[in-house]
């Protein structure tokens, strides 16, 4: 065991988000510890590739793609989760957007966009992984916070909003179904070179004043 004292054995997960960049970094965690893991996304070949790798790994997967902007496909794969699975112990909600920009440039469909996919995405599959959780008595939640949920990050003002809503959004949760055996938590990860991201880091002085204040540079 990888995480001595970190044992999944038994346990089922699906990660929203999980084919790419930190997501599928916690796929990987979560199959070494010993869970079967669901990882989801948008494209559906990336979907099939992480799932083979799993399955690879001696863990069981499923090779259904979803979108947290469509609740309808939140709902498919978590019945498709249940049925194959028989419940889920773990939710992961990686799923996420970015676009620096300066705010008078934002319009409303680019604010909207990342809210919906970084915000109110998390809240859908919370609510649609969460009451099959409270049904069963158990569950946890991880939703990805970020840096800006907390620290005034530069020209991204529609992501550090979508992620400082992530931050309340999973307060609330864990207050309200805390008592009902549903634990909800966040992490907020510092920078991560990512496809998501790495636009804003590579050759760029931002990139270089964040490797600045990173031990090590890594």
């Amino acid at each position: 065991m990888p995480f001595p004292g970190f044992d999944l054995t038994g346990r089922t997960a699906i990660v929203l988000g999980g084919t790419s960049g930190i997501g599928r970094a916690l796929v990987d965690g979560l199959v070494a510890a010993g869970a079967d893991v669901a990882a989801s996304s948008r494209r559906q070949a990336e979907v099939d590739s992480t799932a083979l790798a799993i399955e690879r790994r001696g863990k069981r997967s499923l090779r259904i793609a979803a979108d947290v902007s469509d609740r309808a496909s939140l709902v498919a794969l978590r019945e498709a989760a249940v049925e194959a699975f028989g419940k889920i112990d773990i939710l992961v909600n990686c799923a996420g957007r970015t676009q620096r920009r300066p705010t008078l440039e934002v319009d409303d469909a680019e604010w909207q966009g990342i809210l919906d996919v970084n915000l109110t995405g998390t809240l859908r599959a919370c609510q649609v992984f969460g009451a099959h959780m409270l049904e069963r008595g158990y569950g946890r939640i991880v939703n990805i916070a970020s840096l800006a949920s907390f620290v005034g990050l530069y020209e991204v003002a529609a992501y550090a909003a979508s992620k400082g809503g992530v931050a309340a959004l999973t307060r609330a949760l864990a207050v309200e179904w805390g008592s009902r055996g549903v634990l909800v938590n966040a992490i907020a990860p510092g920078v991560f070179r990512t496809p998501l991201n790495q636009s804003l880091l590579d050759g760029t002085e931002r990139g270089h004043e964040f490797r600045l204040r990173t031990p090590l540079a890594r």
